[in-house]
């Protein structure tokens, strides 16, 4: 059994991670902390978990962790990680951080756009970016990964086939993402009241979302060449799930055949993708799994390609994808503790 605690595991996404760890069969969830309930046992705090997960909740003490846990996982806001993970934590366990810490391959780049100072960041290059379907192979023999970030899941999923088959001009890529309220987190913001939220659509972050420079980075390396992509985050009322809209003008003489087969050629052996065509993706499709849906059409009086993506943001978009890279480095089927296919048709 492969025994992991989970650092930060009474937020949104550390909650679904401790869930589906607690059900893994090839688990043994033996440490779980929050700082804001120490002592408090895990059913206290979730009471649907009675009799599932009844752990104590501990003080986060990383380096104590990582002396009897074979995998932790971080479920911690950006900055926490970085002053946490050392060389000799790495040597002893697999660090999977859902935050953004170690996903930025350019300490300077992590600087500028979070705004802090990068409290490790001589460990950054050995870091592997946790986007499984890209990164399987590097993931395999990392200790540290970085999980992606809930909109650049969904966003760069969505595009790669069509810029790694040289479908679409680079410089043409506009994303408009759309995100349920868990995706700011658990904490208390008048923001996400839900009278501050309900019965509104808002757009935030326009133009300096800090998930802008990931999505570029990793799309960058699809394309082959650096790229910059305009990326527009807005806040929908309902609890979960992102929907990505992105546009790109098709290169001349690119048929709407060719889109298709791009998408089929890279994903046709993806268990967690489901490739939906003209019939467009919703949130409510991906519900609660680890899939992502994609779908595109083609507009021939623009000569532009309109794909659409949808994730569930605390599953594949956090925890679903984190126990994902976790199946990838100790060997298990990446489906295991995970629902391959599940439809929610209502």
């Amino acid at each position: 059994m492969i025994r992991c605690g989970v650092i930060g595991a009474t937020g949104y996404a550390g909650s679904i991670l401790v869930t589906l760890l607690v059900g893994h069969p090839e688990v043994e969830p033996v440490y779980l902390a929050s700082h804001s309930h120490v002592g408090k046992r895990y059913s206290e705090i979730y009471p649907s978990m009675v009799g599932h997960c009844d752990l104590p909740l501990k003080e986060e003490d990383l380096e104590e962790a990582s002396t009897f846990c074979d995998v932790i996982f971080l479920a911690l806001p950006h900055t926490l990680a970085s002053k946490k993970v050392t060389a000799s934590i790495l040597d002893r366990t697999v660090v999977i951080d859902l935050g953004a810490d170690y996903r930025l391959h350019d300490v300077d780049v992590y600087e500028t756009w979070y705004q802090c100072e990068h409290g490790s960041g001589d460990l950054i290059g050995r870091a592997v970016y946790g986007l499984c379907e890209l990164h399987r192979e590097a993931i395999r023999g990392a200790n540290l990964i970085a999980n992606p970030g809930c909109y650049p899941t969904c966003s760069i999923l969505t595009l790669a086939p069509l810029l790694g088959e040289g479908l679409v001009d680079p410089s043409s890529i506009i994303i408009d993402s759309a995100s349920g309220v868990t995706g700011a987190g658990r904490s208390e913001k008048t923001a996400n009241l839900f009278s501050e939220i309900n019965e509104s659509y808002k757009a935030y972050g326009v133009t300096n979302h800090r998930h802008t420079v990931e999505i570029e980075q990793e799309l960058s390396i699809v394309n082959g060449s650096p790229l910059l992509v305009q990326f527009t985050p807005h806040l929908v009322p309902m609890n979960r799930g992102i929907l990505s809209t992105c546009y790109a003008t098709l290169k001349e003489g690119v048929t709407e055949k060719e889109v298709a087969e791009a998408y089929e050629t890279w994903y046709r052996d993806e268990g967690f993708i489901r490739l939906t065509g003209p019939d467009l993706p919703e949130t409510r499709y991906v519900h609660s799994t680890n899939t992502v849906a994609i779908g595109w059409k083609v507009d021939p009086r623009t000569r532009r390609v309109v794909a659409l993506g949808a994730i569930d943001n605390l599953v594949k978009g956090a925890g679903g994808q984190a126990v994902q890279n976790m199946n990838i480095r100790f060997g298990l089927d990446e489906a295991t503790g995970l629902a391959k296919w599940i439809a929610n048709p209502l």
